[in-house]
């Protein structure tokens, strides 16, 4: 089992940065791969950045490609995400997710690819 935790969403002005965090537990972190979904209101929960197990690979959604990163720190367990040059359809509540991937080096991306998944926290961008 697996536990997720994120933190770190706000109010924030268009332009403006953000980063989230997603504490883990439960699991040996470098065993799992991870990602970053996100839901607007009366949306589709959609992919926002994923990564490999161990980091070694990441991929983002075309719409945040140049704006986010996405990051793991095995020394604290944790995953973020690194928000910059935030617009207004940023706006949605953020979702971590994970799944175990013991010999896997590949960046999942779909919702169904994921098994553990996190409360959210919300991001809210002004104009």
């Amino acid at each position: 089992q697996v536990q997720l935790k994120e933190s770190g969403g706000g109010l924030v002005p268009a332009g403006g940065s953000l980063r989230l965090s997603c504490a883990t537990s439960g699991r040996t972190f470098s065993s799992l791969a991870m990602g970053w979904f996100r839901q607007a209101p009366g949306k589709e929960r959609e992919f926002v950045a994923g990564v490999s197990r161990l980091g070694r690979s990441t991929d983002f959604s075309d719409s945040v490609k140049g704006r986010f990163t996405i990051s793991m720190d095995n020394a604290k367990n944790t995953l973020y995400l690194q928000m910059n040059s935030l617009k207004p359809e940023d706006s949605a509540a953020y979702y971590c997710a994970a799944r175990l991937a013991l010999i896997d080096n590949t960046v999942y991306a779909r919702r169904s690819d994921f098994v553990y998944w996190g409360q959210g926290t919300q991001v809210t961008v002004s104009s």
